[in-house]
């Protein structure tokens, strides 16, 4: 028989970690399919909230936010590609892709929840920005993505010339954050344990494993 397991995914749809983390969490969960029987909501944290809507280079990002050299930031880009074609999806980003604002895709990712399509629409937005170059803040993009998981393309529209969850989308980052989120990913298992990182699909297996095991013995509240 399996175990329920709550899973808070807490990430940016513009964090290549993020992806590479979830990725390693959908096997490691499809290896424990007969163990675990587990329920992933995405929770919003925004690496940029205050990005204009141009966006920014990359490489000028990086160089600026975290000082380091366009080396060091190509040759983590190659780690995340090699680790990305491990998982099964494709980084194309370079130099000369951009970093953008993210509120309304998270806006859309909170109403994808209600609709019960949120991690489609978690999948769509990553390979339009790693692997198609797209731009999560455009929101004719967004709207066409949305669709394209099957969402309304209408409700969507509707959604982006509003300012429909903001408010909501805004006070579960303050969650996070008051939680002590400070780097995505972060995935919070049962509401306590927390995994951080982009780590291997063994990594999750382990760690949920234990988390079961620990549940059963009645330390851990569902």
């Amino acid at each position: 028989m399996s175990s329920a397991l709550k899973i808070d995914f807490v990430s940016d749809v513009s964090c290549p970690w993020c992806v590479v983390g979830l990725y390693g969490l959908l096997e490691a969960l499809q290896i424990l399919r007969n163990e675990v029987q587990a329920e992933i909501r995405f929770q919003p944290f925004e690496l940029n909230p205050k990005m204009g809507a141009g966006g920014q280079n990359i490489a000028e990002h990086i160089q600026e936010k975290y000082g380091s050299t366009p080396e060091q930031s190509q040759k983590n880009r190659e780690a995340i590609r090699a680790r990305g074609a491990e998982l099964g999806f494709a980084f194309r980003t370079d130099s000369n892709s951009r970093i953008y604002n993210t509120f309304d895709a998270h806006r859309l990712l909170h109403w994808a929840e209600l609709e019960g399509l949120q991690l489609p629409l978690k999948e769509a937005l990553f390979k339009a920005y790693f692997s198609d170059g797209g731009n999560p803040s455009d929101r004719g993009q967004l709207v066409q993505i949305a669709e394209s998981v099957g969402l309304d393309r209408q409700r969507a529209e509707t959604i982006l010339a509003s300012d429909e969850f903001a408010d909501e989308v805004r006070e579960e980052e303050q969650v996070w954050l008051q939680r002590g989120v400070s780097s995505v990913p972060t995935v919070v298992f049962n509401g306590q344990y927390a995994v951080t990182g982009g780590q291997p699909v063994d990594t999750f297996v382990g760690a949920i494993r234990q988390i079961m095991a620990e549940s059963k013995g009645g330390t851990v509240n569902g």
